[in-house]
């Protein structure tokens, strides 16, 4: 910009629009809000006005800024041009997300704006490459991507197109945290860092519940309270909307020439064919109809504790198990200690596992089929502090073998959902696709790790950066996990990749 308080235009009065135009104004900008619509800019600039009251109600803004920032706001329509425009310093672009509409307007652009602006589109689903063709100056041009609603949510991914200069993006980073947003830097690619890393959370959920391995209610749960995630994908979809999300799903499938690893959910489509888009609509995974109950998570009713374990191998990522079953008063047994080794033979040699008093094992999931009279429990961010874990028993495995988990569980304060047994449960296969596409994108040059772990928590409030969680897992037992479902499902959907494997190669 020529200087720290010029002129932003804003174009595209929706809800995107009116954000930015806020953030912007807030900053100090002279902004001007314009659409081709009549009176829409107008009717956009009092609602900004609005918000900008609700701050001052709320001790957040006083009222001599309040008045200040009125009186930089501007509104224009213009069916004939966007001459109105030709001062601006910055032109930030929030139209229907259309490649021929956002061309022909930065095409008008150009003829009436100075060569110095800096011109940005705030597409979440097109090319900026593709849009920045049609342009005389294509250095100049950037994506600047807010999430919703824009003056709250902090981040901002800065894409670069292939022709975008690198002055072009560094100004933008600038302006960006100058707004005071956290910026974070991407290659131009199909959904950026956010909605390319983010697919396995909604995809691997709808997956589990195609399969008839749990309802929606308990696989939220799950992420939430053993996961960490804030919200879990299907309450989340509900109030994205399921049109939306389906869409983004699609179109980055598509621009990945339909990689397995992208594939849409058929239930999902199912949900959209119907017009249950979730919230907005009243129904989608749940009914949000007046009135309506929301369903409960399988919850296992409470079973006695078993008087002791016997630890065999390491636990990995859940070696924290025995020490807070001891915390719970469940005795800890040696192998040596008893009558007879584990139950189904050579077992233990597999992976690490918790022996129960009647002779079932507890392992934690790890891509595989449980067998035998395995017992498998999910991953947690943190077993101390979760509030739930879910179980998969084994077909084999008894009623007894069951009530003697979950009663093991239960005794560490957990409530105890359990599925029917499908490979790698619900976070742990989860969270090995995040980091499994979090460390693609790193690989790929997309964006630095650094910048893919804050993309993921400040732009869709993870628990931990899924690199960082990834490091924190070890990237040995998440490739096993992801060789674990490839066997159980060999599509090329878990195949790990090879940044994932270089990572791995990288700990031994």
């Amino acid at each position: 910009m020529r200087d720290a308080t010029g002129t932003v235009a804003v174009v595209g009065t929706g809800t995107m629009g009116q954000g930015i135009a806020q953030v912007a104004l807030l900053a100090g900008h002279t902004v001007r809000l314009h659409d081709v619509a009549p009176d829409r800019a107008a009717q956009a600039a009092e609602a900004v006005l609005g918000r900008l009251d609700r701050l001052v109600d709320k001790g957040r803004l006083d009222a001599e800024e309040r008045a200040a920032a009125a009186a930089r706001l501007h509104a224009h329509t213009g069916p004939d041009g966007v001459g109105d425009l030709a001062d601006a310093d910055v032109v930030v672009e929030a139209i229907l997300e259309d490649l021929g509409a956002k061309q022909q307007l930065f095409t008008a652009l150009e003829q009436v704006v100075s060569d110095e602006t800096l011109l940005a589109t705030n597409t979440s689903s097109l090319s900026v490459t593709a849009i920045a063709a049609a342009l005389r100056l294509p250095g100049r041009f950037v994506g600047l991507h807010f999430f919703n609603p824009a003056p709250l949510l902090p981040l901002v991914e800065i894409v670069s197109g292939h022709a975008t200069d690198e002055a072009t993006a560094e100004r933008a980073v600038k302006l960006a945290t100058a707004w005071g947003k956290t910026p974070v830097r991407c290659a131009d690619t199909p959904g950026f860092i956010v909605n390319r890393v983010a697919r396995p959370y909604y995809a691997e959920a709808f997956r589990v519940y195609e399969e008839r391995a749990a309802d929606p209610a308990t696989i939220d749960a799950v992420l939430r309270e053993s996961g960490g995630f804030r919200m879990g994908p299907f309450e989340l979809t509900d109030l994205i909307g399921q049109d939306v999300n389906e869409s983004v799903t699609r179109s980055v499938w598509d621009s990945f020439f339909q990689d397995v690893k992208f594939t849409p959910s058929l239930a999902q489509r199912r949900l959209v064919q119907s017009g249950r888009l979730g919230r907005k609509t009243g129904r989608g995974w749940y009914d949000h109809t007046p009135g309506a109950s929301r369903p409960e998570p399988h919850t296992a009713r409470p079973c006695p504790a078993p008087e002791y374990a016997v630890p065999h191998g390491g636990l990995g990522p859940a070696a924290a198990l025995p020490a807070l079953a001891a915390e719970a008063g469940i005795a800890l047994r040696t192998p040596a200690a008893t009558a007879e080794g584990p139950t189904t033979p050579g077992d233990t040699t597999r992976h690490g596992c918790l022996e129960l008093p009647g002779g079932a094992l507890l392992r934690l999931a790890d891509g595989s089929q449980p067998r035998g009279r395995e017992i498998h429990f999910d991953l947690a961010l943190d077993y101390r502090t979760a509030t739930r874990v879910a179980l998969a028993p084994a077909d084999p495995a008894s009623v007894a073998d069951l009530a003697e988990a979950t009663g093991f569980f239960q005794a560490l304060g957990k409530a105890v959902s359990v599925i029917e047994p499908v490979p790698g449960m619900i976070v742990a296969r989860t969270v090995a696709m995040l980091a499994d596409f979090a460390a693609d994108t790193v690989g790929r040059g997309v964006a630095g790790a650094g910048d893919v772990d804050t993309a993921m928590r400040l732009g869709v409030n993870y628990p931990v950066g899924p690199l960082r969680w990834c490091d924190d897992l070890g990237a040995d037992w998440v490739a096993d996990v992801l060789h674990n479902l490839h066997r159980e499902y060999p599509t090329g959907r878990y195949a790990p990749g090879r940044s994932l494997l270089r990572r791995k190669g990288a700990e031994s």
